[in-house]
């Protein structure tokens, strides 16, 4: 089975649907759990906690890596990619699943958790630059010189509509929901989820204060680059924004909600103390929005929070 390789902007229900049934038996359909805020430090209210940190290679990103390896021609020389950490985990799963080389390039912010964990699943990798742009420069030279297919981690038609397979999943766990609250770093989440609901419910952006690409992006009318720093600064810090998603989120998606350092560390630490839930920066940044009351919701909102990411050493054992 395959999808049609959708172009730019062209990322469609449809074709979301078409790359879920294609990637169904190599990934996690992710619980939800319903949580009172108060239990969390935060005004008491029900929210649902969509808890996608509990994925293959702990986040999100194999939706997309599965959805490129499994619709497009794969040369010997296998896959390429770059990545802050989660994308190049995500890509490095999925290579391992499907017998593919793959060789993944990170900046050194990246933790030593992901490095690891892209270690573990038998990926080529290398370690270079300070930022996300860095390793993207790096991961290109590289496919250019081996004929490796590189698998973008935001800025793709394929990992838009893999990444969009979750906000088809969310729907199905929770039809009446009205606001879904996303953490940004290049958009391919909040795109692809974005362009499956097509305003049928709010879609809330949140980025850390310390890397605003999406508010700089909708501040300027284009993707421009903007800081690279902050806590969750190897999962949610990218140069700029995809040229792929914007026309999707200034459509469908509300400006994004800053959230401080602080904010994002009190939100890790709530998950930790009122669900036993350890998320890293990135993956707790959308319930830092509530919990600092960034974000206040209407009383008939029926909210969901997306936890995205859980690779982190914060929590040591032994």
């Amino acid at each position: 089975m395959s999808i049609e390789t959708p172009t730019a902007f062209e990322v469609t229900p449809e074709r979301i649907a078409q790359a879920e049934a294609l990637i169904r038996p190599f990934i996690r359909h992710t619980p939800v759990m319903r949580v009172d805020l108060k239990d969390f430090c935060g005004t008491a209210r029900p929210v649902d906690l969509k808890l996608e940190l509990l994925q293959h290679s702990g986040s999100f990103k194999v939706r997309g890596a599965f959805t490129s390896l499994l619709t497009r021609d794969i040369p010997a020389a296998g896959v390429v990619a770059a990545s802050g950490g989660n994308h190049g985990a995500a890509v490095a799963y999925a290579a391992r699943e499907r017998g593919v080389p793959a060789h993944i390039f990170v900046p050194s912010v990246a933790s030593q958790a992901k490095i690891d964990l892209i270690r573990s699943y038998g990926a080529e990798l290398v370690v270079g630059g300070e930022r996300y742009a860095d390793a993207l420069a790096a991961s290109e030279t590289y496919a250019a010189a081996s004929g490796a297919l590189p698998i973008h981690a935001y800025d793709q038609a394929e990992t838009l509509t893999g990444q969009g397979t979750l906000g088809k999943e969310i729907e199905e766990d929770l039809p009446d929901m009205t606001t879904l609250l996303v953490a940004v770093g290049g958009g391919g989440l909040i795109g692809g989820i974005a362009s499956w609901f097509r305003g049928r419910v709010k879609i809330v952006a949140v980025e850390s204060d310390g890397a605003p690409t999406l508010d700089h992006a909708f501040k300027a009318g284009k993707p421009v680059d903007a800081p690279a720093g902050g806590i969750a600064a190897d999962s949610l810090a990218p140069k700029q924004v995809g040229q792929m998603m914007f026309p999707i989120a200034k459509k469908y998606v509300e400006p994004p909600v800053l959230v401080s350092d602080d904010e994002i560390l009190a939100a890790q630490k709530a998950l930790w103390a009122g669900a036993r839930l350890v998320a890293e920066p990135g993956g707790a940044a959308a319930l830092a929005a509530l919990l600092s009351g960034k974000y206040v919701p209407e009383q008939d909102e029926k909210v969901c929070v997306l936890v995205c990411g859980s690779n982190t050493t914060a929590v040591k054992f032994g």
